[in-house]
C-alpha cells in the first residue's frame, strides 16, 4: 500500500498532529499570489445553503476553513467537524475555541462515517480524497448522509500542482521511493483530471472551480520546513544544508522562486 493510503502512516505520522499541515498552510498563506485566500474562494460556493443548514467536513484538519471564514458563518448553520487523527481534531478544536460557536468534533473514517441517512445539507472534503484507499466506499457514504438536493464540495489538485517542490522533495529525500511524483500521484487518484468520472458515479451536476494562483517564494525557511513537513524519516543535516543553500543562492539571484499552483474545487450535488 502507498504510503499516501496507508491509514496508520497518515493518522501516526504524517497528520498525527496539524504540524506538517501548519507549516504547508504556512508556505501557502505567505506567498501565494492570489491574496483572495483559498478559504475564502471555497467558502464563496456555501451560497446556496439555507440559514439553518447542517454541514460536515470530512477531514478537518486544523480548522482553518472556518477560523478564516468566521465573519460569513450564518448563525443558525449546525457545523460537526471529523478527522480520523485525534491529534489533528484537537488542534481544530484549539484553534476554534476563540470563536464561541457550538462547533461539533468527532473521530471519524470517510469510509464508515456515523451518521444517519439524508441527515446533512452539505459534505465537505477538502484535499483529502486521494488519501482514502477506497474512494467508491467514501463517496458512497457522503450520497448516503446527504439530503436529496444535498451539496458536496470536494477540493484538489491538477497534475502540474507543486511540481517544483516535487523536484525539489527528490533532491534533498532521493532514495524514498515514496517521494517519486508524489504530488502527481495525488492528482492520478483524485484530481481535475480524475475526479469528475469518480464524483459522477455518485452525484449529479458535477462542476470543477479553479482557484487561480501560484507561490513566489522570497524566503528559505518556510520553504526547507515545508519540505520537512512531505518527508516521512529524520533528514541528514547534510542534505538540509545543501538544498538550503541552493534556495538561497537561487533567491540571490532570481529574487523569488517560483512554485506553480493548480487547485480547485468539485461541487457536486445528490438527486
Amino acid at each position: 500500500m502507498r504510503k499516501a493510503h496507508d491509514p496508520n502512516f497518515l493518522k501516526n505520522d504524517q497528520y498525527k498532529n496539524a504540524s506538517n499541515l501548519n507549516a504547508r498552510i504556512y508556505l501557502h498563506a505567505q506567498f501565494s499570489t492570489n491574496k483572495y485566500g483559498w478559504p475564502r474562494f471555497v467558502f464563496d460556493f456555501f451560497a446556496p445553503l439555507p440559514a439553518d443548514a447542517r454541514i460536515l467536513e470530512v477531514g478537518c484538519g486544523p480548522g482553518t476553513l472556518w477560523v478564516q471564514n468566521e465573519d460569513r458563518i450564518p448563525s443558525g448553520w449546525d457545523i460537526i467537524l471529523t478527522d480520523f487523527s485525534d491529534g489533528m481534531l484537537k488542534d481544530a478544536q484549539e484553534n476554534l475555541k476563540a470563536m464561541q460557536r457550538p462547533f461539533k468534533y468527532q473521530i471519524a473514517n470517510a469510509m464508515e462515517l456515523p451518521f444517519e441517512d439524508a441527515t446533512f445539507d452539505a459534505v465537505i472534503a477538502n484535499h483529502m480524497l486521494y488519501h482514502v484507499p477506497d474512494r467508491p466506499k467514501a463517496l458512497s457514504e457522503f450520497r448516503r448522509i446527504l439530503k436529496p438536493g444535498g451539496w458536496l464540495f470536494a477540493a484538489t489538485n491538477g497534475d502540474k500542482h507543486l511540481s517544483e517542490i516535487e523536484q525539489m522533495l527528490f533532491q534533498l529525500d532521493p532514495d524514498n521511493p515514496n517521494n517519486v511524483s508524489k504530488m502527481r500521484q495525488n492528482a492520478v487518484d483524485f484530481g481535475f483530471e480524475t475526479g469528475q468520472t469518480q464524483l459522477a458515479a455518485f452525484f449529479s451536476d458535477v462542476q470543477l472551480h479553479r482557484y487561480v494562483d501560484a507561490l513566489e517564494v522570497t524566503q528559505a525557511a518556510p520553504l526547507i520546513n515545508y519540505l520537512g513537513s512531505m518527508t516521512s524519516k529524520s533528514l541528514k543535516s547534510k542534505q538540509v544544508r545543501g538544498l538550503t543553500e541552493h534556495i538561497t543562492q537561487s533567491l540571490i539571484r532570481d529574487g523569488s522562486i517560483h512554485i506553480t499552483k493548480e487547485t480547485g474545487l468539485f461541487v457536486a450535488r445528490r438527486e
